[in-house]
């Protein structure tokens, strides 16, 4: 019999949304078992499974899945409601299963599925989003989830050689890409990528920021306050983490694909960290 205690109470609560004296009632009842204490709380009334439906599902778990041949891949959050529930290995592997059905099938129906993982996991799930990629021409598709499966990454990236793809210095320069973007955080591949806008509120921060400087110092400065954001907004632009900054990812991939006497491109990315969905 699990310990009833006030962290026990806080997690029914958290699942059915029932008082604190239903939910120590139940779990009493049901012997600490907390499946059981939900089943007690809908028998009594004070709960339904639409009200677990309506609880905000904001925890959860990054998935991925790379078909065979590293040429289809797919990244899905998934979420519950509480980190205890996440951490669940039927939870887990309800995410595993749904990142590969994605990657079969971009519009297969996931609600059967999803229903009957709430009617057994007892709190909301949800799916708000995925990325499917396929290779175009020659290349590879990667992904990494990072310890904790909170943060997620999928990667496509290209070659001009078919041979070169099944080469061990690119399928490592594909790795360290994804740990790259887990850990780097970056929002577009290249400069070229940076929104209209997003540009124009960079410029506009730095040039208030230094406005009683003549105007060509202003240029300057802005200019360098530029440089500075590209090298953490683009990952090209980013310090390669992986030799401490000291050359750029840009660099990097150029020194791979010389050694390789290829071309070899970072055509798209997704980063999923949990809870942007829902505050997006």
């Amino acid at each position: 019999m699990a310990e009833i205690n006030a962290a026990l109470v806080g997690k029914l609560r958290a699942m059915t949304g029932a008082g604190m004296m239903e939910c120590k009632k139940a779990l009493g009842e049901a012997k600490g078992d907390l499946n059981l204490a939900v089943d007690v709380l809908r028998k009594a009334g004070a709960v339904t499974a639409g009200k677990i439906a309506a609880r905000e599902a904001r925890e959860g778990v990054i998935a991925h899945y790379i078909a065979p041949g590293g040429r289809t891949g797919v990244l899905v959050e998934v979420n519950c409601q509480t980190d205890f529930v996440a951490r669940n290995d039927m939870f887990r592997a309800f995410a595993d299963d749904v990142a590969k059905r994605l990657a079969a099938d971009p519009k297969a129906n996931l609600e059967p599925g999803r229903e009957a993982a709430v009617a057994k996991i007892r709190e909301n799930v949800k799916i708000p989003r995925f990325s499917r990629m396929e290779v175009s021409g020659n290349g590879m598709i990667a992904a990494y989830i990072h310890t904790g499966a909170k943060v997620g990454v999928l990667v496509e990236v290209g070659a001009g050689k078919e041979a070169t793809v099944t080469n061990d210095d690119f399928k490592q320069l594909v790795k360290d890409i994804t740990l790259q973007i887990a850990a780097g955080h970056p929002y577009v591949v290249a400069r070229e990528q940076v929104p209209a806008d997003v540009l124009a509120k960079e410029k506009e921060i730095a040039a208030e920021q230094f406005k009683n400087k003549p105007p060509q110092a202003i240029a300057k400065i802005v200019e360098g306050k530029l440089e500075k954001f590209y090298q953490t907004y683009c990952l090209v632009d980013q310090g390669f983490v992986k030799q401490n900054s000291e050359i750029s990812v840009k660099e990097h991939v150029a020194a791979i694909a010389k050694q390789l006497g290829d071309e070899i491109t970072i055509r798209c990315f997704v980063r999923f960290q949990i809870g942007e969905a829902a505050t997006a």
